[in-house]
């Protein structure tokens, strides 16, 4: 049995307005001789940046229509300006961190997805390449990685954040993939009052979003959650970021968040 290692999968605006506690309990993880793997989005820089430039954001889906123009922001914003702010954040905090985008050594090997001719350079993974990502941690870093994917032909891929880091977390093995978001779980009405719900299946997730319950930009983290739990995957722990000791308890004491279980 390894060290103990998980993937966190993050927005990047959520990751900008955590608290320093979230990046000091990040921090003392390493120190203890867990290995973290981050894999961050940037929507809402995304649509910021594409704003400036006149460029229209537009979603199928849940995912974002990406031509080659778009593709380029992406790329600038996730790989560049989110990617690094990320990793200074995490040194400021004294967290070694080395930055990477999927397209660096080949890291995220993707594909178009089946509806290309809808939504451009969108792509599916269809390899990692866990041996770089073990490289840098074996260095010592905490690898921070940038959802752009690439193909055999040099053709970059925008990727869904969710979908990027439950193939990382399979690849690395990791039985643990835990989601920070701004929420903190899956809720539901009970009696009048909306509660956390410790555990869903599957099935629960797949009635809750039958009767809305679970909507809008909900459906795909959920969904990428359940397509994470596969190989020796076999959690996903959707998290508010800004709880206290938030990665040490949904660790250790599993004491906080929604617990995605397959039955």
């Amino acid at each position: 049995m390894g060290k103990q290692r998980f993937v966190m999968k993050c927005g990047g605006s959520t990751l900008a307005a955590l608290p320093d506690v979230f990046f000091e309990d990040l921090r003392s993880l390493q120190e203890s001789g867990v290995e973290p793997v981050i894999v961050h989005g940037g929507g809402p820089a995304i649509n910021e940046t594409l704003g400036k430039l006149g460029i229209e954001s537009r979603f199928v889906n849940g995912l974002r229509v990406t031509d080659e123009a778009t593709l380029d922001v992406v790329e600038m914003v996730l790989a560049g300006r989110i990617n690094k702010e990320i990793v200074r954040k995490l040194q400021q905090n004294g967290a070694q961190s080395l930055g990477l985008s999927g397209t660096d050594g080949k890291l995220i090997v993707a594909k178009p997805v089946a509806n290309a001719d809808e939504i451009g350079h969108v792509g599916d993974v269809v390899g990692v390449n866990a041996a770089l990502v073990e490289g840098v941690i074996g260095l010592g870093y905490l690898p921070v990685i940038a959802p752009i994917g690439i193909d055999e032909s040099g053709q970059r891929y925008n990727i869904n954040a969710d979908t990027a880091a439950g193939a990382v977390a399979s690849s690395l093995g990791v039985e643990t993939m835990i989601v920070v978001t701004d929420v903190p779980g899956i809720m539901r009405t009970v009696n009048g009052e909306k509660r956390v719900l410790p555990v869903v299946t599957f099935a629960d997730i797949e009635e809750m979003i039958a009767s809305g319950e679970i909507y809008g930009g909900m459906i795909p983290k959920v969904r990428a959650a359940m397509s994470c739990l596969h190989g020796n995957v076999k959690e996903v722990r959707i998290v508010d970021g800004a709880a206290e000791r938030v990665l040490s308890r949904a660790l250790t004491e599993g004491d906080i968040g929604t617990r995605i279980v397959r039955a």
